[in-house]
């Protein structure tokens, strides 16, 4: 089994770099970090490097990554991904150096969505200069789609560490791979994707003050101000350009003792199992996967 150390970053494809980094930056708040690659623009939440990264072409997820121990545990996941019949790319020092890590492979998971696994990614000792007074804390999850969530779970539960803490019906998996309640979610949708990407701030008052900027500005709300029953949190999902959808969210569940947790079902056809206030629900705009059509190593 390959132990996940934490999520590590998003790359989307984006046709208009500009307006992606724009709002990435001046409307969720995130920090633009220097990078000299034509056509790549880097954004920061936290201590790591970046987070998130902008490609100029097509409109799309290009990949989702997550961390192991070491280049040792990296050497080991390449071999085991490789055992299930799974075809494994190693990236070169250009693509590592892009995605702020020592090295990392990538792979198709069983639905076609693109994961990449690093051995080490890049910290940053200068502290996170938010573009405005958002609040963000980190990255806090992805959620990618699948068209089975069950066989999205066996998938990550056998290959992987990540343990379900809850369902939502057939529709939602929610995962760990520490004690936080979800790092990784799969939601089901006919084609891979990614669904959405998660930021915790700081304070219920901070996701207040996000929604309120963010109707000021026109952005258009998807969902919330809303408390999932599931994690506990409080959430704000809007959307962004080229069908990024972003969310916020503050406080969340930990499950320290594995052992004496028991995943709980939640009804798919109750508007409560998604915002336990009962605010309207709405399905969140998709990114779609990119198909890899040039090698891991360069996209």
């Amino acid at each position: 089994m390959i132990t996940l150390t934490d999520i590590a970053y998003v790359r989307s494809g984006v046709e208009d770099l500009q307006g992606a980094v724009r709002f990435a930056s001046e409307i969720v708040g995130l920090e633009v970090v220097d990078s000299d690659e034509p056509g790549v623009a880097h954004l920061r939440a936290d201590a790591r490097g970046h987070c998130l990264t902008f490609v100029q072409g097509r409109s799309g997820v290009i990949s989702s990554g997550f961390t192991v121990a070491g280049p040792e545990a990296l050497a080991e996941a390449e071999t085991e991904l490789e055992k299930q019949g799974l075809l494994v790319e190693r990236g070169d020092r250009a693509g590592a150096r892009s995605r702020g890590v020592s090295e990392y492979i990538a792979f198709d998971d069983p639905f076609g969505n693109r994961v990449e696994l690093a051995a080490a990614q890049f910290r940053s000792a200068d502290p996170v200069r938010l573009t405005r007074g958002a609040g963000i804390t980190e990255f806090g999850h992805l959620c990618l789609d699948a068209p089975d969530v069950h066989e999205a779970y066996r998938f990550w539960s056998t290959t992987f560490n990540a343990r379900v803490s809850d369902w939502v019906g057939d529709g939602a998996c929610l995962m760990r791979i520490d004690p936080v309640h979800h790092k990784l979610a799969v939601f089901r949708g006919e084609e891979a994707a990614l669904c959405h990407i998660n930021f915790q701030v700081d304070s219920l008052d901070d996701l207040m003050r996000n929604w309120h900027f963010l109707v000021d500005q026109g952005v258009e709300i998807v969902m919330g101000p809303g408390r999932h029953p599931t994690s506990g949190s409080v959430f704000l999902y809007f959307r962004g350009p080229e069908n990024l959808t972003y969310e916020y969210a503050v406080g969340g569940r930990l499950i320290e003792d594995d052992s004496a947790w028991t995943p709980r079902v939640f009804d798919l056809e109750q508007p409560s199992s998604i915002d336990m206030w009962r605010g309207p629900v709405a399905p969140t705009t998709r990114q779609r996967q990119l198909p890899q059509t040039v090698p891991a190593a360069t996209s």
